[in-house]
């Protein structure tokens, strides 16, 4: 996938300005498509466990997007973080590094980031059967399940891609009416 791919999977669920979070950011890919589509003026929290991803993650957000503000937190998404009240979470291939319990877990930590009606877009892939590299994947009924188990509504499909890895990669986006119940 190239960043086409990336901005596509995430149009649809992630409107122009604001200010959002991409948790386990990696190297940045969907933080990059993020930035093009907030454009100007709009604020990202890069976070993830690896200084290094993030440091090459900056050179790259600083080359194509110097107008988006980026704040790199090097921490672990799936423990509580000090940041402001989101309009958005991107979570990009990084949730399916996490059993139920973990997953149930960082829902609940991302439902207590959002603004009321603040918005969560999943990129998975689009199975419940994972392998070595991707251990706990979920497909998008499983993930429509699990959004509704957690407080979040109006869970919808987004886009898919054709992906070596797994068949299918799918993004989706669900809605919080506030914190955590």
């Amino acid at each position: 996938m190239d960043h086409t791919d990336h901005v596509q999977l995430l149009r649809g669920g992630v409107p122009p300005g604001g200010v959002w979070a991409d948790f386990g950011s990696g190297g940045g890919a969907f933080t990059l498509a993020l930035a093009d589509l907030l454009g100007a003026g709009s604020a990202i929290y890069s976070v993830d466990k690896d200084g290094h991803a993030l440091r090459r993650q900056r050179a790259a957000m600083d080359a194509r997007f110097p107008d988006v503000a980026v704040t790199y937190i090097e921490a672990d998404y799936t423990r509580p973080i000090d940041l402001p009240p989101l309009d958005g979470v991107v979570i990009a291939n990084a949730l399916h590094f996490q059993r139920k319990r973990s997953k149930d877990d960082v829902l609940t930590l991302v439902r207590g980031y959002l603004k009321p009606g603040g918005r969560l877009v999943i990129v998975e892939y689009n199975t419940d059967r994972g392998n070595l590299w991707v251990p706990h994947a979920f497909s998008y009924p499983t993930w429509e399940r699990l959004a509704t188990e957690h407080g979040f509504r109006d869970t919808r499909l987004l886009a898919t891609r054709p992906s070596r890895n797994l068949r299918e990669i799918y993004s989706a986006v669900t809605f919080s009416n506030g914190g955590p119940s």
